[in-house]
């Protein structure tokens, strides 16, 4: 069944980036005509990481992604106004491990150069100052990290239900249940195939996550991007109730089982459930055709990071009360990008008219980004120097 409504715009995948995309480019082209297609529900946590808050942090290793999360934090409290509501609680971002090791969030050394290149403000803690203030026993004396005060926790949900609301009021219209099957780009716009209909429109943006390189495969768009399901564990919390603590990644040197990288949120601002959050960053065993999400924690997983947190967090009970979920990432093979951000111009036929979003931990950047994705729909070129996340 066809469509018989030509659209302006499709955004495949009603995610953060999706969301952001359909409000930024509703109120800027308010005569076109906007469909948001997912094939899940709103608020959905099957195709992306998952839980309640997400790190939000302003430093990066690379000077030219460093740039421009200080573009999106301009543009979160921008949206924080819109909205009338906070959106970032900033508790902190505390980076602490060998200094020398480098992981998927970059380098600690490098990072710590690259703040001051950047004049952003942060505090150098030795492990006996990190022990002593936040907790934390059993490290290795020689870890060292720092704290940037202005990083913290992104209320997921928040924002998610702000922008599907600032978009819906700029005219966007939204269809959930609609899994896609083919995206057909050609010389006067892209034909999207759903289960039960066909769509059309002068230009689409794909922002569906795991799903985005199957989509593309077909249009011989090669993606170098892994999925992972990564453990998340919840923890009860008995001791130091009342203390500010920020959120942590501590950089530790691979061991033969996984990368060895835990990262931890502290209570959130906006519960008073008392459960700290501990993640895995493992990037092993990628999710394959033949082997699926199991949307269940690795048990191999969940006990190394309930072991992290019995040597390394006397203030958690992990053996008293926890619980344990799976969440994906995909991510970049190189480990030297991050995103992948750009128009499919010269990538197939009709690629002038697909704008495609995918890959890194990208939530952070989800008011610059859909910006930048609005622009690129309009035929514009970006405001900021996106030539980091070009493909």
């Amino acid at each position: 069944m066809h469509s018989s409504v030509q659209w302006d715009v499709i955004i495949v995948g009603a995610g953060p980036i999706g969301l952001s995309t359909a409000w930024h480019y509703a109120k800027e082209n308010n005569h076109h005509k906007i469909l948001v297609l997912d094939q899940y529900s709103l608020l959905t946590q099957l195709v992306g990481t998952s839980g309640e808050e997400r790190h939000w942090r302003l430093q990066y290793s690379e000077l030219e992604i460093f740039r421009l999360t200080l573009e999106a934090d301009k543009l979160w409290r921008e949206l924080e106004r819109q909205a009338d509501r906070k959106l970032i609680h900033r508790i902190g971002s505390l980076w602490f491990g060998d200094a020398d090791v480098w992981t998927n969030e970059g380098q600690i050394r490098q990072t710590m150069v690259s703040m001051d290149a950047m004049d952003l403000p942060y505090e150098r803690l030795t492990m006996q100052d990190i022990e002593r203030r936040y907790g934390f026993v059993g490290l290795d004396p020689n870890y060292e990290g720092f704290i940037q005060h202005d990083g913290g926790v992104i209320d997921v949900k928040g924002t998610l239900s702000t922008l599907y609301s600032l978009a819906s009021e700029a005219g966007a219209t939204f269809r959930f249940q609609q899994p896609i099957s083919a995206i057909e780009p050609d010389d006067n716009g892209v034909t999207v195939i759903a289960s039960d209909q066909q769509y059309r429109a002068r230009k689409v943006l794909i922002a569906s996550g795991p799903g985005s390189k199957a989509l593309l495969a077909p249009l011989n768009i090669e993606l170098a991007l892994s999925t992972f399901e990564m453990a998340c564990i919840s923890m009860l919390r008995s001791q130091r109730l009342e203390a500010r603590d920020p959120f942590w990644f501590a950089f530790q040197p691979p061991v033969s089982s996984d990368s060895n990288l835990f990262y931890g949120f502290p209570p959130n601002p906006w519960s008073v459930n008392g459960f700290d959050r501990l993640g895995t960053d493992f990037e092993v065993d990628p999710i394959t055709e033949e082997h699926g999400a199991s949307y269940c924690a690795n048990p191999q997983h969940v006990e190394r990071a309930l072991e992290f947190a019995r040597r390394h967090m006397p203030f958690l009970e992990p053996d008293r009360q926890h619980s344990a979920s799976s969440c994906l990432a995909v991510l970049p093979n190189d480990s030297s990008r991050q995103f992948y951000l750009d128009n499919a111009k010269g990538r197939c036929h009709g690629g002038e008219n697909l704008v495609i979003s995918a890959g890194g931990w990208a939530f952070k950047f989800t008011p610059l980004m859909g910006k930048i994705c609005a622009d690129l729909l309009a035929d514009r070129q970006p405001r900021w120097d996106i030539s980091a996340l070009r493909f």
